[in-house]
C-alpha cells in the first residue's frame, strides 16, 4: 500500500530515545501484520481497577494500531479479538466484550471511511449476539468498496476448529464427486479457511510477554516471524509497533532454505 510520507513523518514526530522512524526501511514494511492483543485484565488489575477497564482502555490502543498500520503502508492488519475459548470467561466480561465490539465498530466507522480501510472478519460469527452480528454486517457493507488497507478481526475464532471446518468441506466436495481426494493440496485447503484470499502474516506481535499461539492462525503462521513484548496491550503504542517492525527487518527469513533479506 502506498505511504503518505508527510503524514507518516508527522505521525512519528517527537521520537523517544531508543527508536525513530529513521530506524526502519519503509520499502520493507511487512504486507500483513497480525497482533494477539493480550494483557488487558492484568493492566487493569495492576492499577487496582476492574478487568473491564482494561478492555475499554484497549480500544484506544487498537485505534492507534489501525492508524499506525495505515500510516506505515501495511496491506493487511489483523487482530485476535475473541477466541472460541473466551466464552469460558465470566459472563459479565463476555457481555462487556460483545457490547464493546458493537459500539466500538460503529464509533470507528468514520475513521475507516477517512482512511479507506476495508473491514473483514474471520471466525464463527453465527454464535455472536444478534446486535453484534448486525453491527459487523453494517461495517462490512459500508466498507465493501474501500480500496485501502484491510483490517481483519478474528472473533469467536479457533484455528483447530477452522482447519476441521475446511477438512469437512473438502470431504463433502469429494463425496459429491466435485474433487478427487488426491487433488487436495495446501492451496485448496487454504481456500477453505476463514482467511481465504488474504496473504499469510509476515509478522505476528504478541503483547504482555506470553509466548504461545493460543490456537491462533496455526496454518497461516507457518513461516511468520514472531515478536513478543512485555508491554500490556493498553500501553502498546505506535512506538512499540515501530520497534516490532525494526526487529522484523533485522531477521533473515529463510523459509526452510534460501535466505531472504
Amino acid at each position: 500500500m502506498q505511504i503518505d510520507e508527510d503524514k507518516l513523518r508527522s505521525y512519528y514526530a517527537e521520537a523517544p530515545e531508543d527508536i525513530s522512524l529513521a530506524d526502519v526501511d519503509l520499502a520493507r514494511i511487512p504486507h500483513h501484520v497480525s497482533i494477539i492483543m493480550d494483557g488487558n485484565g492484568r493492566w487493569a488489575q495492576a492499577r487496582g481497577l476492574d478487568r473491564s477497564e482494561g478492555h475499554v482502555a484497549g480500544v484506544d490502543s487498537l485505534r492507534e494500531a489501525v492508524t499506525t498500520s495505515v500510516r506505515l503502508g501495511v496491506d493487511v492488519f489483523s487482530v485476535y479479538a475473541f477466541s472460541t475459548e473466551n466464552w469460558r470467561r465470566p459472563q459479565h466480561e463476555v457481555d462487556l466484550l460483545m457490547h464493546l465490539f458493537a459500539t466500538t465498530l460503529v464509533a470507528e466507522l468514520p475513521l475507516f471511511h477517512q482512511e479507506n480501510v476495508k473491514l473483514r472478519f474471520f471466525g464463527d460469527l453465527d454464535a455472536l449476539p444478534q446486535e453484534t452480528r448486525d453491527v459487523f454486517q453494517q461495517g462490512l457493507d459500508e466498507t465493501a468498496d474501500h480500496t485501502g488497507m484491510t483490517f481483519a478481526l478474528a472473533v469467536n475464532y479457533g484455528s483447530r476448529a477452522e482447519i476441521v471446518k475446511a477438512a469437512r468441506e473438502l470431504a463433502a466436495e469429494a463425496v459429491r464427486g466435485d474433487i478427487q481426494p488426491q487433488d487436495i493440496d495446501a492451496d485448496m485447503l487454504a481456500g477453505h479457511l476463514y482467511t481465504a484470499g488474504l496473504p499469510d502474516p509476515e509478522l505476528l506481535i504478541r503483547t504482555s510477554g506470553e509466548q504461545r499461539l493460543s490456537n491462533y492462525l496455526l496454518w497461516q503462521l507457518a513461516y511468520t516471524e514472531f515478536y513478543v513484548t512485555d508491554t500490556y496491550w493498553p500501553d502498546f503504542s505506535r512506538w512499540d509497533y515501530l520497534r516490532a517492525i525494526r526487529d522484523f527487518q533485522g531477521r533473515h527469513r529463510r523459509f526452510g532454505g534460501v535466505v531472504n533479506k
